[in-house]
């Protein structure tokens, strides 16, 4: 799923708070969209640069700014630099091996969580870690690539449909993770079409392909597994509302999150056990093919071994054999042959051996 990496050991002796990103290496430019709004205001722009972004610190809307890319330290930094965000919580944010998590330092929430999609081309999972800050002024979203995923939200708040124009930013970042553990269904669908698919082949037609399916399909469960179930921790807090960051109305919200993270994480284990099982079902098709292989040879060779009995009876060269002088002798024992076959062929099927 990733190909190329910058490794965890160049951080190896530099101070907390450096800035490296971790994660696949990327070479598109880093992009930032600032979305502002409030129930009787809205605007949407992308900037150039993380200092057009001075003019939203403070403001009394609701401003979401959505970062793409999170390989470009000097980037990264001008915005943590920008909204008053703690080098440590940075350096985790461009550290994409960070287990989901959050922390709450009093003035800002920050949420780390990991973003699942299903790339039809390569028929595999992509998953992507998304982390979010947010205040009572602002919530920042930082992504390492375009999901597409937060479309419909942005088309919600420009149309002002339902009540996010209404909301403040805890609402807000309880539609941008409600957005995510949504999509985690979505790609259950098409891991569970794929585990549809394998068990069929596993019984009709197991081959050793179809194996190394079933074992990268376990891999990708599991992936998934470790990647959802730390979030249970993370929204269990957030609907607690121990925060002055999170309304009591929008605990409720987190609340419903929860349970839907419950739900993937039950789907995410049922699947674990069903490829569990497909291991067993691949070697018992493989052992029951086998079996029947070495029983249609063993017809075949106990049919064939009164045949050359009587085959190499007749085939020594003793000058006194009654019946190499008969003229119907050859004729005879082809007919002896052909129905000692035929008898031991009705005995195995009456016994319902073939």
């Amino acid at each position: 799923m990733r190909k190329s990496y910058i490794k965890r050991s160049r951080k190896t002796g530099l101070p907390p708070g450096s800035l490296i990103h971790i994660g696949t290496e990327r070479t598109e430019k880093t992009r930032i969209t600032v979305v502002d709004y409030a129930e009787d205001h809205f605007e949407e722009r992308e900037v150039q640069s993380a200092d057009e972004l001075a003019p939203y610190c403070g403001k009394p809307t609701v401003t979401w700014i959505d970062v793409v890319g999170i390989h470009e330290p000097h980037v990264i930094e001008q915005i943590g630099c920008q909204f008053k965000i703690h080098p440590l919580l940075m350096e985790d944010i461009m550290n994409t091996t960070q287990r989901p998590k959050i922390d709450d330092l009093g003035k800002y929430i920050c949420l780390i969580v990991k973003l699942i999609t299903f790339d039809e081309k390569a028929m595999e999972l992509r998953i992507e870690q998304l982390s979010l800050v947010f205040n009572d002024d602002f919530v920042l979203s930082f992504q390492e690539s375009e999901s597409g995923i937060f479309k419909p939200i942005r088309e919600r708040i420009r149309n002002g449909l339902g009540r996010i124009r209404r909301m403040g930013t805890d609402y807000l970042a309880y539609t941008l993770m409600d957005a995510v553990v949504d999509h985690y269904f979505v790609v259950m669908e098409k891991m569970g079409e794929k585990i549809d698919s394998l068990e069929d082949e596993v019984v009709a037609n197991p081959r050793r392909e179809t194996l190394k399916g079933v074992q990268q399909l376990r891999d990708e469960i599991l992936m998934m597994r470790r990647s959802i179930w730390p979030l249970r921790e993370v929204v269990t807090l957030l609907e607690r509302a121990e925060s002055p960051l999170v309304d009591k109305t929008t605990a409720i919200y987190f609340r419903d999150v929860y349970e839907h993270t419950i739900q993937v994480m039950d789907t995410v284990d049922t699947y674990r056990d069903i490829l569990s099982g497909m291991f067993d079902i691949y070697l018992s098709s493989i052992s029951n093919r086998l079996n029947e292989v070495m029983k249609v040879l063993t017809i075949i060779a106990t049919i064939f071994m009164p045949l050359t009995f009587l085959a190499g009876v007749y085939g020594m060269n003793f000058e006194h054999m009654p019946e190499l002088k008969w003229q119907y002798g050859y004729f005879m024992l082809w007919g002896v042959m052909i129905v000692i076959a035929l008898t031991m062929l009705s005995y195995f099927r009456k016994r319902k051996w073939i």
